[in-house]
């Protein structure tokens, strides 16, 4: 070594991080040709961990503070090379910083469907997307594992690799646990969390932590999906009967408060009283044909639909048979039988 490079040798007193952008995970202190002076000071922050590398090799992990590089602190010291017998000489060896924040929005998705058996519709295959946030946890596996020697690290580095365990673990996730679609779509935060616990794992056995995880969205083939909504639709018919008759009571509420009577009502009450005896006959001709009805077809009519009788009344008090007072007994009785 010429005179020139010795001077212009540098050598480091203090060896510290300072965070200048976000998504930077691990950063290799810069070395190059200058060596670290016995003594030397690592500053480590709130936020971070450091280790020091020796030849490749993991020496010692500094929590956050203020460490001293010396055979006093470091036992490793001794071992390195070129050192003379008093241990008073530079050394060179690596420190890598980590960064311990909480790496947040963090998008997971499935660019292509999952296919699974459900137990309800065979083999369906489902799209998902939601978030997740994490945090380096242990800074010795992650540099084994995945930063190694390179100087910067980045949260985009890794990404690629999260987004396919995560897709991967979701994959053998459902094939064992045959929950039903219509369970994990009426309770994603449920299975978010559920999903997040074999998650866990995998994200440890990285050295991170997996902090948060949400499901925000759960979709299906657009086949498949109109068949769901089409069974909605099949399950409010059997609702219409009641529909029916509450449309019929409003239209006989208008009538009884119009002053023109039924005639006031007009088509709503007609349409009303009719909705209301073609689905009682309706029902009433399925109950005598069904298999469990002792009557076997030869029952008597049925009786008169109420509202057909509210009707009737009401047309006895417009023309003065019955009283208000009468008419609003005897329709109140009715109705009940509604009910």
């Amino acid at each position: 070594m010429g005179i020139f490079d010795f001077v212009k040798k540098q050598f480091i007193d203090v060896i510290d991080w300072t965070e200048t952008s976000d998504g930077v995970l691990a950063f290799r202190y810069p070395m190059q040709d200058r060596e670290i002076q016995n003594g030397g000071q690592v500053t480590v922050t709130d936020t971070q961990l450091a280790l020091f590398i020796n030849e490749g090799e993991v020496a010692d992990l500094f929590t956050p503070g203020r460490h001293t590089l010396s055979t006093k602190t470091l036992p490793v010291l001794t071992n390195l090379r070129n050192w003379d017998k008093a241990f008073a000489s530079p050394f060179k060896s690596d420190v890598v910083f980590f960064s311990t924040r909480e790496q947040i929005d963090q998008r997971w998705g499935t660019s292509q469907p999952i296919t699974f058996r459900d137990k309800e519709f065979g083999a369906i295959r489902l799209r998902a997307n939601g978030t997740y946030s994490y945090k380096l946890k242990n800074p010795k596996v992650f540099f084994k594992k995945l930063s190694g020697t390179r100087e910067v690290y980045s949260v985009s580095d890794l990404e690629p690799q999260l987004r396919a365990l995560v897709v991967e673990t979701m994959t053998s996730f459902l094939a064992s646990s045959q929950i039903p679609f219509l369970d994990m779509a009426g309770n994603q935060t449920k299975f978010a969390q559920t999903l997040k616990g074999a998650l866990a794992q995998v994200f440890e056995d990285y050295g991170l932590s997996l902090e948060t995880f949400t499901v925000q969205s759960l979709s299906l083939p657009e086949e498949l999906q109109k068949y769901l909504d089409k069974s909605s639709q099949m399950n409010l018919v059997g609702n219409m009967q009641k529909f029916a008759q509450f449309q019929s009571i409003e239209a006989i509420e208008k009538a009884a408060s119009n002053p023109g009577g039924l005639a006031g009502a007009g088509m709503g009450l007609s349409a009303g009283m009719a909705i209301g005896q073609n689905f009682n006959q309706a029902m009433g001709q399925v109950a005598q044909g069904s298999p469990g009805n002792s009557t076997g077809g030869s029952a008597a009519a049925p009786a008169e639909d109420p509202l057909v009788t509210i009707g009737k009344l009401h047309d006895l008090m417009t023309k003065g048979i019955l009283s208000q007072a009468e008419f609003d007994a005897k329709k109140a009785e009715l109705l009940k039988k509604l009910t």
